[in-house]
């Protein structure tokens, strides 16, 4: 059994006066299909560092939804413990997943600036990268066109936005589309979970496009 922490949205439920922790069914699918076991980290950091001291936890993904706090999110407890994540990764040398604002938690996490941008919310559009050009998803209303050097863009939008990162030495990287929302899953999008996370398997998407 393969475990891979996976981080959750905070709602905010005002009929009930309850703040809840939830993640879309497709995550636990999606993983499941890649040969993982899902688990899921709460927004409460005590809990979490617990979690990793106990758990045989391989890596971890940052899934999307709330905004950062910094942009106008409402979710200070989720920043707290994917900050955490984000060092926990480099510190410990295990594998690290952003996706969309997960993405958006590492590039603010290595001091890049986010500004809001037009017609990614709710669309598909070209992802360009060094070995082609594939049509992703998008439901992000930030982004960034630069970057740093500790973080290697490995694929940009026509408009320059910057789509997907990978940190040059930790094992870390980060897409601004959802692996989760596609059905049926995208077979590059699993090959670069598995390669990312590993497993018995971890190649048998190496040719699927």
């Amino acid at each position: 059994m393969i475990m891979i922490g996976i981080t959750m949205r905070v709602e905010e439920v005002a009929s009930h006066g309850e703040r809840r922790d939830a993640i879309d069914q497709s995550w636990i699918n999606l993983l499941a299909t890649c040969g993982y076991t899902p688990i899921l980290l709460p927004n409460h950091l005590p809990t979490v560092q617990e979690m990793l001291r106990s758990l045989p936890i391989r890596g971890m993904i940052m899934t999307g939804g709330n905004d950062l706090l910094k942009y106008g999110g409402r979710s200070p407890e989720r920043d707290e413990v994917e900050r955490f994540l984000i060092q926990y990764a480099c510190d410990s040398g295990k594998p690290l997943l952003g996706v969309c604002r997960g993405m958006q938690m590492l590039q603010d996490f290595w001091g890049i600036e986010l500004a809001r941008i037009e017609g990614h919310v709710a669309v598909h559009h070209a992802v360009h990268t060094n070995e082609g050009s594939w049509s992703k998803n998008s439901y992000h209303r930030y982004g960034a066109r630069k970057s740093v050097e500790k973080l290697v863009v490995t694929a940009r939008a026509a408009d320059g936005t910057i789509e997907a990162v990978m940190h040059k030495q930790a094992s870390i990287k980060g897409i601004m589309w959802h692996p989760e929302r596609e059905m049926p899953f995208e077979p590059s999008d699993m090959s670069m979970i598995k390669q990312l996370f590993g497993g018995e398997n971890e190649n048998e998407y190496d040719d699927a496009r």
